[in-house]
């Protein structure tokens, strides 16, 4: 398996705190129209690009598919689709397609996709769209996202993550150096509501301890309503606790 080259591993950041984990989005991989397609004898098109397709058959360099917004079947060669996993993969694309269907109308600003790249085998480039107010201005950025030998990811090198999960949550959550916060993946249709906001979800993790804020009453309240939002979970009180009461008498600086 190839890696992505790097300049240095050495004094390279991680992440200041372990990640959490992650649900894994368990949906089914979609198989998704690149192209606009005429069907014979008819003026109106089997399917179009950027749908959902339902295949029905698939022989390896054909496949029978059924369009799900006009109903029609077609034959059509496999590299007219593209695979599609947790809405914002994409398997068998390249950068102008992804630019293609990223400048579709349905797209928001910041909306994005993740695909492979095109010049370093194992590894992945995100596409995210940047809406103007002149439409003539619209452009999509891209990303290279590099790959450590531990498997772990990044787009800026001072910081890294252990999964593509990680990194799109990151990022849907600040630009964070981006063109655009990632707001929502690359409109479907047939698997997305242009209406509804669909944004990736995000990991609530719980806010660095600042030690110069806690208190001696925080630690040794003995019990916690639910109303408590003490930044001192309840095991890591009782653990404090007992060890100052057997250094008792000794000067803490940070006790107010």
């Amino acid at each position: 398996m190839g890696t992505c080259p790097i300049k240095s591993r050495s004094s390279r950041p991680i992440l200041e705190d372990p990640p959490e984990p992650v649900v894994e989005d368990l949906q089914e991989s979609v198989i998704v129209s690149l192209h606009n397609y005429p069907s014979l004898g008819h003026t109106e098109l089997t399917m179009c690009m950027g749908e959902r397709l339902t295949v029905i058959s698939d022989d390896g360099d054909f496949m029978m598919v059924r369009s799900t917004t006009t109903g029609h079947e077609a034959y059509i060669p496999n590299n007219y689709t593209a695979k599609v996993t947790h809405r914002w993969l994409f398997t068998g694309i390249g950068r102008l397609k992804a630019v293609e269907l990223l400048l579709q109308l349905s797209n928001q600003n910041g909306a994005f996709l993740v695909r492979d790249s095109e010049s370093e085998r194992d590894c992945h480039t995100l596409s995210v769209l940047r809406r103007s107010n002149s439409s003539y201005l619209d452009g999509v950025k891209h990303y290279r996202i590099g790959q450590l030998r531990n498997g772990w990811v990044y787009i800026s090198p001072g910081l890294t993550f252990p999964s593509l999960h990680h990194l799109v949550e990151h990022y849907s959550e600040s630009a964070d150096g981006l063109t655009s916060r990632l707001s929502a993946p690359c409109f479907i249709q047939g698997l997305s509501d242009p209406r509804e906001a669909r944004p990736v979800p995000t990991a609530i993790r719980r806010p660095t301890i600042n030690w110069k804020d806690i208190s001696r009453s925080m630690l040794f309240k003995r019990k916690r309503t639910e109303s408590d939002n003490s930044l001192v979970s309840e095991g890591l009180r009782e653990a404090i606790s007992s060890y100052l009461q057997m250094t008792e008498g000794t000067d803490h600086s940070w006790d107010t």
